[in-house]
């Protein structure tokens, strides 16, 4: 089956965003593709390329980025979200140098999910 992950939560504080790394490993092991993963709502902290968590906690980012590289599957953040929380790329930033999205995370629209969303046999929202 191919699934699109939906994650709402933020990268600490809550459970909800590494539950969702954990069920997109499970997924892959059991044979399943992700087609996309999309942090929208607070899930777009997980994109901010400025949290450095410390040196004996989990780095959800980071996780996020290796996943992303090893299976080839695309992380893209909500672009009004993002906005909203402060996460920005060169072309939202309002002075360029002063980015904060984290490598390998692109900032889309809401189109691009659905478009995806409407492509696979399952949408998962944690």
């Amino acid at each position: 089956m191919n699934y699109v992950l939906a994650v709402k939560s933020p990268v600490y504080g809550k459970q909800g965003a590494f539950l969702a790394y954990q069920f997109a490993q499970a997924l892959l092991k059991k044979g399943h593709a992700i087609s996309q993963i999309f942090f929208f709502q607070d899930g777009v902290s997980n994109g901010n390329g400025l949290v450095y968590p410390a040196n004996d906690e989990f780095n959800l980012t980071q996780a996020w980025q290796v996943f992303s590289t090893q299976h080839h599957i695309p992380l893209h953040l909500c672009v009004a979200a993002s906005q909203r929380r402060g996460v920005v790329d060169v072309l939202a930033a309002k002075e360029t140098d002063k980015t904060n999205l984290a490598e390998g995370f692109e900032i889309t629209g809401l189109g691009e999910f659905m478009a995806m969303a409407l492509k696979a046999d399952r949408v998962v929202t944690l």
